[in-house]
């Protein structure tokens, strides 16, 4: 027989929001039907507006209001019958709580200064009270020992940088909660530099990696740089930012370069990083031998083709026979005639155009193919695919011809000798049939006269 297994002595719907009241039950065979009552009476959904059955028997309220305060009962039944209503659920219908003080949306202090945010809430209800929590929107806990609550007002003493951030008040009853959220800006906080600044050397390129000195949301980094004997800096913006990293690129191999790193928040320009020097690859004799091994190592692509599809041209190749460990990426050239200039790559696509080289686009790819989709009809091109070590060395593949044919031409043709094929068949027939129709019957009559 079904049973029911549990049921709460009291549940609070909030009023004016939708909720539900559940039934808790075990059936084996499975459930055929389940019965609701209010206050002793058969409280049936659909002969009730707002109210309606789940399709595991649960009342959905769709708008709570005073009608639905009772005590309500659930039966289960299925095919061996019921062990008997659920002991009654006393269902009160209790109005949400509501701020009567909330904190302003920003309180800035300086540091070792206190602040006191108040807050407080009404419930509707005379003999409830909401209960009010105070805590950090990131999920830090309050500065223990520095905070205390008191009628909803939440009191921070000694302040400190860390105890910037967004707080939350919120007040919750037995049928909702609710929250204000504010803000503490610290001021005046002094800037710490980032610091433990290292570097990773290429032939053409460093990466560099630091530490913040303030974890800061709002706090962007610069990279500043510029070769050691030369007095001009050069700065990049780091575009993220929670990245504390970055590479510097197109630098000259065996060239000294000085790099250091500026942090800027909202409260303006912070402190620079220690400066540190760096030699690119290529240094001295040692180093140049093992930066040009590193780059000779990765071979060029194999095997260019071309093949006509349905969707375009596809350029496939076989990738580097030596060196595939130092790979990074392909790049594929096309060139167009009849002066050869180059008008697309992929990926880095590039497009040129006019009779000097004039680049257009770039992007790139890690397969051994790519479609081509833009090129035009009747012109020759050019292929090249190039392969990318990660130390930024290139190797090319030798330069494969291929013309695309003049398709539309070649359609216009079709159709207009098919077309005029078809008009002279029309002619020809239509001679027969008029000589077969006029001259037929002389003709028979002239032999028939001759006789």
């Amino acid at each position: 027989k079904a049973k029911v297994i549990y049921a709460p002595r009291e549940v609070h719907l909030p009023y004016g929001r939708s909720a539900i009241l559940d039934c808790h039950f075990r059936a084996n065979p499975p459930l055929k039907n389940l019965r609701w009552d209010k206050d002793g009476f058969l409280f049936d959904p659909y002969n009730v507006q707002g109210v309606f059955y789940r399709r595991n028997g649960s009342l959905y309220f769709s708008r709570v209001d005073e009608s639905h305060n009772g005590d309500y009962t659930c039966t289960p039944f299925n095919e061996l019958g019921t062990d008997g209503p659920s002991p009654n659920i006393r269902v009160i219908v209790q109005r949400p709580p509501v701020f009567v003080v909330i904190p302003r949306n920003v309180y800035r202090r300086k540091l070792g200064e206190s602040v006191e945010i108040p807050c407080d809430a009404r419930d509707g209800e005379d003999n409830h009270k909401p209960i009010i929590v105070w805590y950090k929107k990131d999920g830090t806990s309050l500065p223990v020992g520095r905070y205390s609550i008191r009628d909803g007002n939440l009191t921070i003493i000694n302040i400190r940088e860390e105890d910037r951030g967004y707080y939350q008040c919120s007040a919750t009853n037995e049928a909702a909660t609710i929250t204000a959220e504010t803000e503490i800006i610290v001021e005046n906080v002094p800037p710490k530099a980032p610091y433990n600044l290292t570097a990773l050397a290429y032939p053409n390129s460093v990466h560099l990696t630091w530490m913040a000195g303030v974890k800061r949301p709002s706090t962007e980094y610069s990279v500043w740089y510029k070769p050691a004997e030369v007095g001009e800096w050069k700065t990049m913006k780091i575009s993220s930012k929670k990245s504390l990293e970055a590479t510097i690129s197109n630098l000259n191999p065996g060239r000294e370069y000085e790099f250091m790193i500026l942090s800027k928040d909202d409260q303006g320009d912070g402190l620079f990083s220690k400066s540190i020097r760096v030699w690119t690859k290529g240094v001295n004799p040692e180093t140049s031998q093992i930066a040009h091994h590193i780059g000779q190592k990765l071979g060029p692509p194999e095997d260019v083709r071309i093949h006509a599809t349905q969707d375009g041209y596809l350029v496939i190749w076989n990738p580097p026979l030596v060196g595939l460990e130092e790979f990074k990426i392909y790049i594929v050239k096309w060139f167009q005639g009849p002066k050869e200039h180059l008008v697309g790559t992929a990926d880095i696509v590039k497009w040129f155009q006019g009779p000097k080289e004039h680049l257009v686009g770039t992007a790139e790819t890690k397969n051994t193919s790519y479609l081509i989709t833009d090129l035009e009809e009747g012109f020759d091109y050019t292929f090249q695919v190039i392969a990318m070590s990660f130390s930024d060395y290139q190797t090319g593949s030798e330069r494969v011809p291929f013309k695309v044919p003049p398709y539309r031409r070649i359609r216009s043709v079709s159709i207009g000798l098919v077309t005029g094929i078809a008009f002279v068949a029309l002619v020809v027939l239509a001679v027969y049939f008029v000589k077969k129709k006029f001259c037929g019957p002389f003709g028979a009559n002239n032999r028939k006269n001759s006789k």
